[in-house]
């Protein structure tokens, strides 16, 4: 039994394709169709039916399937564990991450990494949780960090710290519709002018949530305003524009500058976690290292 072909095996059981599974390992599909049958050829049994767009695994190819993954994730372990017995860390950490983390969460910690691992060469880039999945799976990342929970059976997730949305104004609006009170209430809320991020965000996915589990109506908010950046959105409130609920960590420069006040809501509070999400199979020692990191951090 080829470990090469057991590779491309655990690849086409997960894709149920052969063209994206070929895609996926950068080899053409007449190889992968080979590898297939040269591994069927040696085990003596059809490991997948065939039909004209997937592939679904036989009860033995089901059997192999299960055992692969172990496979994998001890061949993975291994490798890790030797390059920690190792001095010096070094290789490629890509890392896919939500807006809000990848603006205000990551760089900070990537710094302080960088102290203690100065080999490493850190790749960051920002895409939703979506992308961040899709590039999970297709192994072009090794860790992302999003703003809410996905729902994935072939990824491991995990809190790796507390987040606090707030309400934020400029000081001159304040003045002009709020007044010197540090706290609204729920109706007020609803009657003032909201910039919110888009549709579909991490942020707005949270706020949505909490408002809905007290009983009130995220349709109801008077957004006036949907930017798709935390910088632009803290921007327009600093100019008096309207209100908007952030991420605490986001506004910590402001609040020092006294450009923008933080509010609160009575009888909401808006907490939240933001999580790392990674595929097992594909957790280098490098990126182990960054999860371990954290994780002593916080």
């Amino acid at each position: 039994m080829n470990f090469e072909h057991l590779k491309v095996f655990y690849t086409v059981a997960t894709k149920r394709n052969f063209s994206e599974s070929a895609k996926n390992l950068h080899l053409s599909q007449p190889s992968v169709s080979s590898q297939i049958k040269q591994l069927e050829a040696s085990l003596g049994v059809v490991l997948f039916n065939r039909s004209t767009k997937k592939v679904y695994l036989t009860p033995e190819g089901e059997l192999l399937f299960r055992h692969t993954d172990q496979i994998l994730k001890l061949v993975n372990q291994t490798k890790n564990e030797i390059a920690l017995m190792s001095e010096k860390m070094n290789g490629n950490l890509e890392i896919g991450a939500s807006l809000t983390i990848a603006e205000h969460i990551l760089p900070r910690l990537l710094g302080f990494y960088k102290q203690q691992f100065p080999q490493v060469k850190v790749h960051l880039k920002v895409y939703n949780s979506e992308i961040i999945v899709e590039k999970l799976l297709n192994e072009e990342i090794n860790l992302g960090f999003i703003e809410s929970m996905v729902n994935y059976p072939h990824l491991n997730q995990a809190a790796f710290m507390d987040d606090e949305l707030v309400l934020i104004a400029s000081r001159s609006f304040c003045d002009d519709k709020i007044g010197h009170k540090d706290q609204i209430s729920p109706e007020e809320l609803f009657s003032l002018p909201l910039i919110l991020r888009e549709r579909g965000s991490g942020t707005r996915q949270v706020i949505e949530e909490k408002l809905i589990q007290n009983q009130l109506n995220p349709e109801n908010l008077n957004v006036i305003l949907e930017l798709e950046s935390t910088e632009s959105i803290k921007s327009a409130v600093e100019a008096g524009l309207g209100v908007s609920l952030i991420s605490k960590s986001a506004i910590s420069k402001e609040l020092k500058l006294n450009t923008l006040k933080e509010l609160s809501i009575s009888g909401i509070h808006l907490s939240r976690n933001f999580f790392s999400l990674y595929q097992e199979r594909n957790l280098t020692a490098v990126s182990d290292s960054f999860l371990t990191f954290i994780k002593s951090y916080f």
